[in-house]
């Protein structure tokens, strides 16, 4: 698949089919994919939380996600959580910050590494939804996710349970500046 068709095809998915399995090995290809992003001086702080039994995909559902997102993910197969490393990216090995953005350095590398993982699923077959609003403390207690992380995203990961429209992108004028 070309990289503009698999751009076009992905699209965030709100209502996913019932029981399809992702093997393992397909969601060690997505994180793989997802490592090859760069990163602040080679920094690589992303991490990922895998629930991929039906037990757990359930509790991450019921106890980590508010109702809207809940219905949303509904029969999905999978859930990805993502989170970085703190005081890491953007930051000398004193701990002092390369400049005024911080931790939020942390947070754009795994936007990339997210970027490349839900390509990934895309081209694998899957379909993704990025979901920031959380319950970072039921997560933790899930995961038993370190204090020392930034929980960011919850990825549900499944087959789409029907076709979803491509919402109007802005005009390249509205977004862009060439001097």
């Amino acid at each position: 698949m070309e990289f503009n068709e698999l751009v076009e095809l992905r699209r965030s998915v709100r209502a996913f089919e019932d029981g399809v399995n992702i093997s393992q090995d397909e969601i060690e290809e997505m994180i793989e994919c997802a490592l090859q992003a760069p990163t602040w001086k080679n920094s690589e702080t992303g991490r990922y939380y895998v629930a991929n039994t039906k037990e757990t995909v359930e509790r991450v559902r019921m106890e980590a996600l508010p109702e809207f997102n809940r219905n949303s993910t509904a029969g999905v197969s999978t859930y990805i959580v993502t989170t970085f490393e703190a005081n890491r990216s953007g930051f000398e090995r004193d701990g002092s910050a390369n400049n005024e953005l911080g931790n939020e350095w942390g947070a754009y590398d795994l936007g990339l590494q997210n970027q490349l993982m839900i390509l990934k699923a895309r081209e694998l077959g899957y379909d993704t939804l990025i979901m920031g609003i959380r319950d970072e403390a039921a997560l933790r207690n899930i995961f038993d996710i370190p204090s020392s992380q930034h929980v960011v995203a919850v990825i549900a990961v499944g087959k789409r349970a029907a076709e979803v429209s491509k919402p109007p992108r802005k005009e390249i004028e509205k977004v862009a500046s060439f001097k």
